[in-house]
């Protein structure tokens, strides 16, 4: 098995969600008592939210660059970088090491592929939304991805950062959530992404018929497949 390098703290929120579906999918996949080998270097969210806020880049390369230098020293396989947000560097930090940066887009279009699906609406950050390099790894699947209108990309983006990434999960922001998915849905959208690894513990598949993709469980077992290659 492979040791899997995870750059945790982007948010503390969602990095238990990655140590728990890393070490459930290696014992779903080997049994027994098997896990994840793992190590972790976990940052400063609030350092790093200043700099998205900021739209200092380099700054966030630098700290991510040096935490993915650090995993790969310790002799990590591979990295994971725990946010779809930062995947905004990861050219850069892929750049800085000689291990694969598992790219969580290219997870979301395999998964969104298998289901036979051709437009999605993605859900995450302002940043996250407006990220053409995401767009184009999909498009490149042939994956349309839409966003909603500006209310709806500042209701996403303030529930991201002034709730969830502080562990709160409201019912009344849930229901915001699914009223505009629903609204996507009626203009043509066939799934969503939930394009922050925060909302999937506010919204589940339990709570809406319209598929949708955890970014989180998907990149995870992204990582797991990689982990378990013998080659």
């Amino acid at each position: 098995m492979k040791t899997i390098g995870l750059i945790g703290g982007l948010t503390w929120v969602s990095t238990l969600d990655y140590y728990r579906h890393l070490n459930m999918l290696v014992n779903e996949r080997l049994g027994g008592d098997e896990a994840a080998k793992l190590l972790m270097v976990s940052v400063n969210f609030g350092e790093i939210k200043r700099r998205t806020l900021a739209l200092d880049w380099a700054g966030i390369t630098e700290i991510i660059g040096a935490a993915a230098q650090t995993l790969e020293k310790a002799g990590a396989s591979c990295i994971l970088i725990s946010a779809n947000t930062m995947h905004q560097v990861a050219p850069e930090i892929q750049s800085m090491v000689g291990i694969p940066v598992l790219h969580i887009a290219e997870a979301i279009a395999e998964a969104i592929k298998e289901k036979g699906l051709k437009k999605v609406v993605l859900l995450g950050t302002k940043y996250t939304m407006a990220m053409e390099s995401y767009k184009a790894i999909l498009s490149n699947h042939g994956i349309e991805t839409v966003v909603p209108d500006t209310a709806g990309i500042k209701m996403v983006n303030d529930a991201i950062y002034e709730e969830m990434a502080k562990g709160l999960f409201l019912p009344e922001t849930k229901e915001k959530f699914i009223q505009l998915i629903l609204a996507m849905q009626e203009q043509g959208v066939e799934g969503a992404i939930l394009g922050c690894t925060e909302i999937p513990q506010l919204l589940q598949q339990k709570d809406i018929s319209l598929p949708l993709f955890d970014t989180a469980y998907l990149h995870a077992k992204a990582a797991v497949d990689f982990a378990l290659t013998t080659n």
